[in-house]
This record gives structure tokens, C-alpha cells and sequence, in this order.
């Protein structure tokens, strides 16, 4: 380990963690925070690591402006599991390496995809509301058991929702690119316009590209059941907000929940205020427990890196 490398944290969150501060001290000997709790944009960004060997980012965008004016850097550690916000092809021509672990927060995500799908399907949300608004109707959810589930993307996120879910007797649809092992799960993997038609609830997991950017646009989400729900705990852009709006207003679905925005926070006070939908704030990876796996994963990975493939 290289002590005197100069290591720049990016990430607010980290930044703000007392234990993982002291891990980071303990061993390394030039460490520079943002603490002073900083969005750091593509200029700041650059100012804030100019000089900088390592550095650990969060949702940071690094992109081939950004490396070009950091000519020492030769690590870039993640904290999280995304890797949509770096320009991988750029970190390939400059030999940058990468550390990065996929998984380390999935049980934190998987269990807020669990109480979302809970809360919208028992409409707790709509009870909350309405006793802080003075009234008291004991509205009348659906049982989550032997519900027909469909899940988005079949990765570390997805799998671990679906341990999850063993308890409650669903028949879980999935949707994923890769084939999957039939003999490990019980689940029968099908095509993505099979699983919005029949899914009681749908939860999205996938990661963004080109591939899945506006994904879940209008044309999907009226394959969905009035009576379905959908909620999206992966990343803003892969549902069209404004088509998951109109649905909504529509009752054409019957209620989504989403933690992630195209941007964030979201602008769109009227899809906010919809009684059939919830927003959180991007807090699905950023349990206690969660942060703390995801800071010394990206610790490890100043050291533990390669090139990307």
C-alpha cells in the first residue's frame, strides 16, 4: 500500500462517516474530503481532484474532460454499485484503474424494494395521508402472498429481493438478458412485455444504458394491469416520467413508487403529489449498514483494482 498516495473523497456520504474517516487515515497519509458537503459538477469536480492519485466517487460524473485535466490520477474507486456515471472506455486509453464490487449493498436495496412493494400493495401510504389529514378510512389493501411478481433485471439486487420474497408463496416472472440458472431459482424467466402483462407488481433493477434509457415508456406501461404496480429502485431515465404520470392520473396502473429521478431531485411537483404514488430520496442503497459496506468496499478498491475489461 502506497501511504502517501494522495487520496481525494468525493463522496458527501463517505465524507461524512466518522468510522470510515478513520479507516481512511489510518491508512493513507494525504486524505482530502468534501466537507463542505459539495455537488460536485464537472468544474468543481476537476478542481477538487486535479492533483489527486486516488480518488473515491459516488454519483460523480467522470468523463474524458474530466481525466484529461487530472493527469496524476490512477485509481478511481466506487462507492456503490452504478458504473453509468464513468466513461469506462476513457479509463481503458489512460490505463486507469478501477476498483469496484458489484453487490455490496443489495440487501439494503432488495429490502426497501420489499417495503415499497409492501406499503403500495396494502396502501399504507394512502392511510398515512389520510390520518394526518384528519380522517380516518380503513382502506382496503391486497395480501402480498401468492401475488404474481415481476422482477426488472435478474442481478445481485434482483436475486436477493427474490430471497425475499420465498415466504410470501409469489409466482415470480423475471426479466433479465443473460440466461439464468433455472436449477437454483424457481422462477420462470420471460420476456420483458410477458412480465408487465402479468406481474401484480413489477420492481425494476436493471442498470441504465443505452439499452434501458427510457425503457419504461408509455407503449410498456400500458401493458400493465389497473389493479399493478410499479416500483423502480435502479437508477432514474429508465421509466419516462411524464408517460408514468399520465398513467397514474389515468388509474390505467393502480400505483408506482420510485427512489431514483432522471433528475434529482425530481421537478415534476405534480407527479410528486399524486396520492397513488410515492417518492424517496435516492435512500435505497444508504442504510446504516449499507453505507458502511459500500465505504469499505470502495476503501479496498483504492488498492484492490485493475484496468476495466
Amino acid at each position: 500500500m502506497e501511504k502517501d498516495s494522495k487520496v481525494a473523497v468525493c463522496s458527501r456520504s463517505l465524507s461524512k462517516n466518522e468510522q470510515l474517516r478513520k479507516v481512511l487515515l489510518e491508512r493513507y497519509t494525504q486524505v482530502k474530503f468534501n466537507d463542505d458537503g459539495l455537488s460536485l459538477d464537472e468544474d468543481s469536480l476537476i478542481e477538487f481532484i486535479k492533483d489527486q492519485n486516488k480518488i473515491i466517487i459516488g454519483l460523480e460524473k467522470i468523463n474524458e474532460s474530466v481525466l484529461d485535466s487530472c493527469p496524476n490520477l490512477e485509481v478511481i474507486s466506487k462507492y456503490g454499485v452504478g458504473l453509468d456515471n464513468l466513461d469506462l472506455n476513457a479509463l481503458r486509453k489512460r490505463k486507469i484503474k478501477l476498483g469496484w464490487k458489484g453487490g455490496v449493498n443489495k440487501r439494503s436495496v432488495s429490502e426497501m424494494a420489499l417495503c415499497l412493494i409492501i406499503m403500495m400493495i396494502r396502501r399504507v401510504n394512502e392511510g398515512i395521508e389520510d390520518v394526518k389529514n384528519g380522517e380516518w378510512n380503513q382502506i382496503k389493501g391486497s395480501l402480498l402472498s401468492h401475488k404474481t411478481i415481476g422482477i426488472l433485471g435478474f442481478g445481485n439486487i434482483g436475486m436477493d429481493l427474490y430471497e425475499l420474497l420465498k415466504p410470501f408463496g409469489c409466482n415470480i416472472l423475471v426479466y433479465d438478458t443473460l440466461e439464468i440458472e433455472k436449477k437454483l431459482f424457481n422462477v420462470k424467466q420471460v420476456e420483458i412485455d410477458e412480465v408487465l402483462k402479468l406481474s401484480d407488481v413489477v420492481s425494476i433493477h436493471l442498470p441504465f444504458n443505452d439499452s434501458t434509457k427510457n425503457l419504461i415508456d408509455m407503449k410498456k406501461l400500458s401493458l400493465m394491469k389497473k389493479t399493478s404496480i410499479l416500483i423502480n429502485l435502479s437508477r432514474g431515465g429508465i421509466v419516462v416520467e411524464k408517460d408514468l404520470k399520465k398513467v397514474l392520473e389515468n388509474k390505467s396502473i393502480a400505483a408506482a413508487a420510485m427512489d431514483v429521478f432522471k433528475t434529482e431531485p425530481p421537478e415534476d411537483n405534480n407527479l410528486i403529489s399524486l396520492k397513488n404514488f410515492i417518492a424517496t430520496p435516492h435512500m435505497g442503497g444508504i442504510s446504516l449498514e449499507g453505507i458502511y459496506d459500500m465505504g469499505m468496499a470502495a476503501i479496498d478498491g483504492l488498492e484492490e483494482n485493475k484496468i476495466p475489461e
